[in-house]
């Protein structure tokens, strides 16, 4: 059984891009978004901690913790600089990461970033949590997403093979608990985030059900914001290539 943070490695060059995918999913959420940006860069994308290959990773639901995890083991790697992306949860743990090392990150972009305001929908991610069924998972995903397109089979196959590991169900129970306390989420101070020297993009849909789209407003000078006004909160399985666009411009 490991205990390591589990690593997936495509495309070739450098610096990388490592990639941070949100509650209850793993690294696979990203696939559209590799596919669309073909070969090159250098992706490496993770599984958080409490999350697929990850489930056993010390401190899961720790956004502070997974932070300093992802750190060590680019370290360990021998990856000094990379860009750097994260949806939702992942998003709160890349801008943590960020202010960790701002040295290491050459760029930061949010998707639908958890850790900008105080709201969160508890609820469904309590019910996401809890889903095991594909029509449980299908059903929540259908209420996380915007518009276009229909929740896309292979997400629900992924969602619904990932719960089937061992204790990986109770598991995100207790990361949903540390993520949404009492209602609520952590808040990154603004001031902090204004600190970053790095570019940093966020991007986030209209129709988010999970972090509503006005925790964007006021976000600091310099911050390249793009909203979606038909896309919910799953923006790297609902529209892969436009999120993708985001990252080449990011990766400049």
């Amino acid at each position: 059984m490991s205990t390591g943070l589990y690593l997936s490695r495509t495309g070739e060059g450098a610096p990388a891009l490592v990639l941070l995918h949100g509650f209850a999913g793993t690294h696979r959420v990203w696939n559209g978004v590799r596919a669309a940006l073909g070969g090159t860069p250098r992706v490496l994308a993770y599984d958080l901690p409490g999350h697929g290959g990850s489930l056993h990773f010390p401190d899961a639901g720790r956004a502070g913790a997974a932070a300093k995890a992802v750190l060590a083991d680019l370290e360990g790697r021998g990856i000094d600089r990379f860009h750097l992306a994260g949806h939702s949860f992942g998003g709160a743990v890349a801008a943590l990461t960020a202010l960790g090392a701002p040295e290491r990150v050459l760029s930061l972009t949010l998707f639908a970033p958890g850790g900008l305001g105080p709201e969160i929908n508890a609820p469904l991610l309590g019910r996401y949590a809890e889903a095991g069924s594909a029509a449980a998972i299908r059903d929540c995903l259908t209420l996380m997403s915007g518009r276009r397109p229909l929740v896309a089979e292979d997400a629900v196959h992924e969602a619904e093979a990932m719960r089937a590991i061992p204790g990986q169900r109770a598991m995100l129970r207790h990361v949903c608990g540390l993520i949404a306390r009492d209602g609520r989420q952590g808040v990154i101070p603004r001031e902090k985030l204004a600190a970053l020297p790095m570019p940093v993009h966020v991007a986030w849909g209209g129709l988010d059900t999970v972090l509503p789209v006005r925790q964007a407003r006021d976000l600091p000078p310099g911050f390249v914001l793009y909203t979606f006004p038909d896309l919910g909160h799953m923006l790297p399985e609902e529209a892969p290539e436009e999120m993708a666009r985001i990252l080449v411009r990011a990766l400049g």
